[in-house]
Formats: C-alpha cells, structure tokens, sequence
C-alpha cells in the first residue's frame, strides 16, 4: 500500500472513530429535530429561565460549523466560545467535554467537517428572560464553574476504571442529568473527587423528570447490560433515558460498557442485589384496597399481578430501583405521558407505556402508593398533591373525548356484596386455573374482554346484562344471560357449562352486572362490542401470516401457542391449537376476530389509554385475522345445532 493509500485509509479510521464519538456524546439527540437532517439543530429545551434552541452543527458555511478551524471546534467543546466570541449556554455540556483529550477531539472534528452531510439550516431565536438573554454574563459564570482541565488518569485505578470514568465524566456527560445542580444552575460537582464528590451522581430532577441517584445502585454488568439493551432484570429505560439507550450508549462497544459499568459500580459499592420474597399481605393489598385494585385493572395486563413483569417485554416492579427512588417525580410523569422503551439491536419492537391521564390525581397516587409498598418494594407513599403538580407543570394533550365511561374495579369496594364481585372479577381474570373443571384450554374470560371487560371496543362488559334475556339467531331462541355466559364457557374456552345455581357462576354475573352503570334495555351503549365487522374487504391469508409473524408472534408465538411463564401460567394466550377456543367461538370467524385486533391488537403498541392497543390497518387486521383462524383448533361437537332458524353469518367455520 502505498503512502497516499495508507494517509487515506487513516483518515477513514480517524473519522470512524469520531462518529464512535459522537455516538457516545449523543450529539444527535440535542441537535436534531428532523430525521431528515441530522445535527441541524432546531431542538427546544424548557429551562428555568426560558427556552433554548440548539444549533446547527453540520458543516454547512453559512449557517454551521464549515468554517470551524479545529482551534475554533476545539474551544467550542471545551469552552463554550464560538469563533466570533459569542458565548454557548451551557445547557450544551461544554463543561464535560472540556475533559476530552486531544486527539479524541481531533477525530470529532475530522467526523464533522467530512462525514456528516452539510445542512442549510438557521438558528431558531432563543426565548430567554432577561438577563439571561445576555450572554456576556458566561463569561462570569465559566470563571465560576467551568474547569478546563484535560481528564487525568488515577493511578490507583485500573485502566479499564479510568477509561469508564473518562466516558461517563467526559463525552458521557452523565451528570448533566443525575448531579444536582446549585444556584447558578451549576453542576455541584464533576466528578466523585473532593468534598463535593458526594453530590456526583447522586440523583437531579430536571424538565419533570427526576434522574435516580446511581450511586449504590447497581452491579458493573447490570449497568452494561442496561445501557445496551435499555433493561436489566430491575428495570426498563423510559421518559429521556430511554432516547440516551435508542441514540447513544447501545452503540458502545463491550469493552466501553464493561468499563463504564465498572466505574459506575465503584462509587459506592453496591452488594449483589437480589429479588425480594413477596410479602404475606400482598394478596390481600392486591384484592382489597384501591390502590391494589387499579394496579389490576390498568398495569397487572403488563407487569402481572406479582409485579414481576415479562421478561424482555415489561420491566419488573419488584426492587425496581427506579421505581423506589425517593423522588417519585418520574413515576408521576410516565404515568401521565407515557413512554416508549428504546428500540435497539437487540429489541426494535419499542414497547410503549401508555398514557393514563384519564386516571384522577388521586387513583395514580392510589396506584403508585401500592406499588411502591408491596412486594418487598420498601418505598414512600405517593401524594395525591404531588400528582396535580406534575400534572400541572406538563403540556399535556387533551385525552380523545369518549362518551364510553370506563368503571372502575376499585368502586367495588363501595358496594355492600364486594366480597362475590370481586371473586367474579378474579375469575374473569384467572378463569382457567379457577374453574379447572369447566375450563378445557388455558384462556380466561379477559383474553377477549379486555382488563376483565372494562375498555373501550374490546368487548366491554358495560350494559350487557341489561340486553338480556334476548333472542339469539346461532341458538334460534331467546335465552338468559346465564345462557350467554355458558356459551362461552363451552365455546371460547372448550369446556362445560356452569351450573346456573353455582356461587362461581352466580359471581361472574353478580361482577359483570356491576359493570353495567345505569343503562336502559336495548340502549345504545357507546365502546361496547368489538366494532363494525369489515365483510367488503378480502382477506388475503399469505399477507396475513406475515403480518403475525411481524406483529403478533412477538407475544403468542410462531406457531401460536402463547407465552408462558415459569410457573405453568399464560402472559399471552394461545390463539390457535389445541389449548386455544374451538370452531364454535365468535372469534374463530374471519371478520369478528378482525374487528376484534383492528381495535384492539397489538397491546403496547402506542400510548393509547389504557393498553396502548390497535394500530394495524383494516386491511392488516382482515388479512391477519383469517390467517390465526384458520389454523388448526378444537372441534365443537354441538355445532350441528346452531342457527336452526337461519341468519349463519358468512365468515362461519361450519
């Protein structure tokens, strides 16, 4: 190879590594406010004092850096000075990067003025109060707090510790978010070393979201494993985190994880943490308060009744650090907002936590309250005030107005026979481990009605009660609601009809009727039903079994079996199969089961309150739908008496 080949092949490396870099800085996060131009700036940032755009660090002439020398680049990072002398607020981290070594901050600038495409692209106006609106007083602020010293390896430390404390004090900038701040809006300290090494990390509430203290937090392989995949067994990234995973740190390689999970362990060393053993009354917390009943009805769906989550899909409640940090200010906010869990190389599918809300201050507080108590999860109480703060302090959307009233399982309580419904409603939830004998595959009554008949257009409970008895076309007579409830438990579930004097039946119907608010008979009822049946669309079963493969199998498998726990119970139910409904099951039909996942599949998948559910196009929802149905399933041996008057839909498996 010759010399010019070889000073090319260099330059390649030098500019490879500055986008290594880059990534590890997250400079894409705060400078890009389009996909479609990357490091143009335009990102907005709420401050105590105002609003602040970042720039346009392309290296477009006129409106970036293109004509930086790397003199002017270098004093930018590392001292917040442009080249015609205009001070940088330092919302941008200038005081981290000052600790970057030179020719680390040669291959950034290589990175910038040769592998990141120019951008035309001005500065938006900064919106700031006065006098913060001068920037002449950086000046006096950088005298007061910025350090300019290159980062200087400990000697007493290995050098795989030194590097992690080079990435997480330097371009890593991670106390930007989790050091406290003084009254200059300073970071309290940079570094664990000194009297002010205390403040290091140790936990900061900025725009409403409160980054937990990291010291004493976790072992170096959990934090390696939480910065690559954005989750480890005691925890899921989410609110602002979770785009530092999606952006930055999954990009790191091994050696700098391990490095940086090393640093970070050291702090404070952390014993090796282990899930605590649930708590006698937990059962009873779950079942007979408030708090515990809303966990149920609107987070049990995702992170079980035990708090334990799915492994891979929703983080764990118990010993959930971030969960029992002492400033619930976080908690609060995902709550209201939502979130999504970051998409990376190991998991593109982003999970979302949906928005609640339509939930009062008081029930979240109810909620939080029990999960942080629960479990062996030794937290504090969570304030009904504390919730109409943040509330207050958000811009929040107005939810989609709904004439559909979602009821509440924690109402129960309130009513003098609350003890039989909610034994219905743990039957509805756990109907095939409660009624073994009536129930011939692993559904329960909620794989259909969803959190136990309660949301919108995923066959609510709401007023069904009231339209019965009523003469039903498949059984050619009028029947009871009993009679209603009994097809199911032979057809959805494949098994035997229950006695219609049994306190098992008798408390299923007592629960569901509780549900019905004051409707009058033959009302209609709003959300109620699965939704219009879409007969003009033709199903195309090949595009269907992609669309599983792409969005359904995630959760009940490739070859539709479910998902199932450790312990013999179902996260996600099977939907074809010899454990899954039989042929005579509303939902083994074509445009019953579409309607059904138009509305309501795949959960999770956005923040739509209260599953985050539906998404797919009707289309999508016609062609999946005829493929899961068609798969192979129990027989119903009573199908030769269905529809004796006439009126067999079209989409009929028999």
């Amino acid at each position: 190879m010759n010399s010019s080949a070889e000073d090319s092949q260099d330059s390649k490396n030098v500019i490879k590594k500055g986008a290594y870099l880059a990534r590890l800085g997250d400079c894409v996060a705060c400078h890009t406010s389009r996909e479609n131009e990357p490091m143009a700036g335009g990102v907005m940032f709420t401050t105590p004092f105002g609003k602040l755009y970042s720039t346009n660090i392309t290296p477009d002439p006129e409106t970036g850096i293109g004509k930086y020398t790397y003199q002017d680049f270098a004093k930018a990072l590392r001292e917040g000075i442009t080249p015609d002398r205009e001070h940088l607020y330092p919302a941008m981290p200038y005081t981290s990067f000052a600790k970057l070594t030179d020719e680390d901050m040669q291959a950034l600038y290589s990175y910038f003025m040769k592998g990141v495409k120019p951008i035309h692209a001005r500065e938006k106006q900064n919106q700031l109060r006065f006098p913060f609106n001068i920037r002449a007083g950086i000046a006096v602020w950088n005298q007061l707090f910025l350090d300019k010293g290159i980062y200087q390896d400990d000697n007493t430390q290995s050098s795989q510790w030194n590097r992690g404390a080079y990435l997480v004090q330097g371009l890593g900038h991670c106390g930007s978010c989790h050091t406290p701040r003084g009254y200059g809006m300073e970071e309290k300290t940079l570094s664990a070393m000194g009297d002010t090494g205390r403040f290091y990390l140790s936990g900061n509430t900025i725009e409403n979201w409160h980054a937990v203290n990291l010291k004493n937090h976790w072992t170096s392989n959990q934090f390696a494993e939480f910065l690559k995949t954005g989750q480890n067994q005691y925890g899921t990234a989410y609110g602002t985190m979770s785009e530092v995973v999606h952006h930055s740190t999954q990009y790191l390689s091994d050696n700098d994880l391990a490095a940086v999970g090393e640093y970070l362990a050291s702090l404070t060393p952390s014993s090796a943490s282990s899930f605590p053993t649930t708590n006698k009354n937990d059962k009873k917390a779950l079942y007979q308060t408030r708090g515990g009943l809303g966990y149920i009805q609107f987070c049990s769906a995702c992170h079980q009744e035990d708090g334990q989550g799915v492994t891979h899909y929703f983080p764990t409640l118990k010993n959930n650090t971030s969960l029992l940090s002492d400033n619930p200010t976080s908690l609060i906010h995902v709550l209201l907002t939502g979130s999504y869990a970051p998409k990376t190389h190991t998991d593109d599918r982003g999970f979302a936590m949906p928005a609640f809300q339509q939930l009062t201050d008081k029930e979240i507080a109810e909620i939080l309250t029990f999960i942080r108590t629960n479990w062996g999860n030794h937290g504090q109480g969570v304030r009904e005030e504390d919730v109409a703060t943040i509330r207050q302090q958000l811009p929040l959307t107005q939810p989609t107005t709904t004439r559909f009233h979602t009821p509440r399982f924690a109402d129960m309580l309130d009513r003098p026979n609350s003890a039989q419904l909610i034994q219905g409603m743990s039957m509805m939830l756990h109907t095939a481990q409660q009624l073994p004998s009536h129930v011939g595959n692993d559904l329960n009554c909620t794989s259909c009605h969803l959190n136990a008949g309660t949301v919108e257009m995923a066959a609510p409970y709401i007023g069904l009660t009231s339209v019965f008895p009523s003469y039903r076309p498949r059984s050619g007579k009028i029947i009871d609601f009993k009679d209603r409830l009994n097809g199911c438990m032979q057809r959805s579930m494949n098994g035997k009809a229950l006695d219609k004097n049994s306190v098992e039946l008798n408390a299923m119907v007592a629960f569901i009727d509780a549900m019905k608010s004051p409707v009058a008979p033959k009302e209609v009822i709003p959300g109620r039903g699965i939704g219009k049946k879409m007969y003009s669309l033709i199903a195309n079963e090949a595009h269907g079994k992609t669309v599983y493969q792409e969005k359904c199998a995630i959760c009940h498998g490739k070859d539709g079996a479910g998902l199932k726990a450790k312990d013999g119970h179902y996260y996600f139910p099977p939907v074809w199969g010899k454990r899954s409904f039989n042929i005579g099951a509303g939902m083994s039909r074509t445009y019953t089961a579409a309607a059904f996942v138009k509305h309501d599949m795949p959960i999770s998948n956005n923040m739509n309150f209260p599953l985050g559910q539906g998404g797919l196009s009707d289309q999508d929802a016609v062609d999946v739908a005829q493929y899961f149905t068609h798969q192979s399933r129990p027989d119903f041996a009573k199908k030769v008496k269905d529809w004796p008057n006439g009126g067999k839909p079209q989409d009929a498996r028999y």
